[in-house]
């Protein structure tokens, strides 16, 4: 099923869902499903599965120099969705990314998705790598997600890229997107933002996942200036809470976003990691029930790995 007919059957119930991290290459799949069968008695009525473009390492030769080499830390992405389905029967949702992939590579990754029964992909620019101070496209790659969102939208219209494939099956993928409450750190502005958000629903997607916020006031605006903007599709509220007393600073500085005051001041009173885990679960689930009471379609969080963590807050949801 599709994400959007998850919502049209809620009739105005908010949904929680939950994303999930592929295992460290040479992990094991039990990983996953450690996670989620903790957390399957919540009935999600999807799962996110995170996609990581390749990162670059330096390997040392014999002969004193350095050889230039790509890996990928988290492989399995679609191999973990179909497996995702076939265990729980829960909705897989990939994520695809420009980083990394040609053109070529992602129309045969739509055609194994849609092979695989898999009809629901988030489409994403995706990060730079770690060492790069901004994002570079693949050769004859995608540079934006709006031109992701396209060629998914084509093969969705039975276009493919070799143009002598005539009558072309069409595939039905629904076609999520990321949204940003305060703005994509490389906007320079909120309305430039929307700008582009709009593009993209106007080319297919179907509906907008936002990066994490922890006041919900944030969230709000957003959805105003949103329909504002003429973008009518379903808005789904992304949930961190702040675990560790550490992140008071890496959030900002990773995801360009502010934490409140208040919140701030709580964890700074905290004694130790354990009692900032504590205050930031309390936080979340205030955030999530006042959230779910104004009617949002879905609470997705991000799990990170942390079960423990998200059952608290789905549990007190």
């Amino acid at each position: 099923m599709k994400v959007t007919e998850h919502f049209q059957k809620a009739k105005g119930k908010t949904l929680i869902s939950f994303e999930v991290l592929p295992p460290l290459k040479g992990g094991s799949m039990q990983a996953i499903f450690n996670t989620l069968d903790a957390l399957m008695e919540f009935k999600p009525p999807f799962i996110d599965v995170t996609y990581h473009r390749e990162e670059f390492i330096y390997k040392k030769r014999p002969s004193g120099y350095y050889e230039k080499t790509a890996i990928r830390k988290r492989p399995g992405t679609v191999g973990i969705c179909a497996a995702i389905m076939h265990r729980y029967g829960v909705d897989a949702v990939p994520h695809l990314i420009c980083g990394g992939f040609s053109v070529d590579e992602t129309e045969n990754a739509l055609i194994d998705l849609n092979f695989l029964g898999i009809n629901n992909v988030l489409a994403l620019r995706g990060d730079a790598r770690q060492f790069e101070d901004k994002f570079v496209a693949e050769e004859h790659g995608h540079k934006y997600a709006l031109d992701l969102v396209k060629q998914i939208q084509d093969i969705n219209e039975g276009r493919y890229l070799d143009q002598t494939i005539q009558n072309g099956e069409p595939t039905d993928f629904c076609i999520g997107v990321a949204g940003y409450p305060e703005k994509h750190f490389e906007s320079p502005n909120l309305a430039t933002d929307l700008h582009y958000t709009k593009a993209k629903v106007d080319a297919g997607a179907d509906y907008i996942v936002t990066q994490m916020f922890f006041d919900n006031q944030k969230y709000f605006d957003y959805v105003a200036e949103c329909r504002a903007a003429g973008i009518d599709v379903p808005i789904v509220a992304g949930l961190k809470p702040l675990t560790r007393r550490y992140q008071l600073n890496s959030i900002p500085r990773k995801f360009f976003i502010n934490i409140p005051e208040d919140l701030v001041r709580e964890v700074m009173k905290a004694k130790d990691d354990a009692a900032v885990q504590q205050i930031g679960i309390e936080w979340c689930i205030e955030q999530s029930k006042a959230l779910k009471k104004a009617g949002v379609p879905c609470l997705h969080l991000y799990t990170m790995g942390d079960t423990e963590t998200s059952r608290k807050i789905a549990s007190a949801v």
